[in-house]
């Protein structure tokens, strides 16, 4: 189930709002630049499946935003590099172009940190997400990760980063913690 935290960046405890209502996770997520929508799942298996199940899909996000390459990338729980991956996308960075990923399946947690406050957004199968050019952000995810994500990419080389060498990551929730509550959701 997607889920959001909004927390105050000085504060890592206790979230300002949390839901799990995709509307409001749109909203939020949209007064900020960043995209979230549900896209109609289907089952595959192959990276070269999973691209020609969902090709109108991309060939439309291609034509809107610019994206000259996409690949499919699948980790799971036995990946052996695993740890290194993870901690690879961990820290605070920024993109010179639009970070656009889409769940075929599993989930990630998507960090973003915009305007003093720090959005946890979990996305799970169906979620796409597109974090704004500049946007510093981070993601977790897990230890036993399971995700397969369609990325988007502007520039031919793929994923390029530029750390922010701030810290900030390490005051918030992980994957981990970061689920929703059984009951309660706002």
């Amino acid at each position: 189930m997607s889920h959001l935290q909004i927390f105050n960046d000085a504060d890592g405890a206790a979230p300002v709002l949390e839901t799990g209502d995709r509307t409001v996770i749109a909203e939020a997520l949209g007064r900020i630049g960043v995209t979230f929508e549900r896209w109609e799942t289907r089952d595959v298996g192959t990276p070269d499946d999973v691209l020609t199940a969902y090709a109108a899909e991309i060939a439309a996000l291609k034509a809107k935003g610019g994206y000259r390459s996409v690949d499919v990338m699948a980790v799971a729980p036995d990946h052996p590099e695993r740890a290194t991956l993870r901690t690879k996308f961990l820290s605070e960075h920024t993109h010179a172009e639009d970070e656009v990923r889409f769940f075929v399946d599993g989930e990630g947690l998507f960090t973003l940190h915009h305007g003093g406050q720090v959005f946890n957004a979990l996305c799970t199968r169906g979620d796409l997400m597109s974090v704004p050019a500049g946007m510093k952000h981070w993601f977790d995810m897990g230890a036993a990760p399971h995700f397969t994500v369609i990325r988007l990419f502007q520039n031919p080389d793929g994923w390029v980063a530029t750390f922010t060498g701030d810290p900030i990551a390490e005051r918030f929730p992980r994957l981990e913690s970061a689920a929703p509550p059984a009951i309660g959701l706002t």
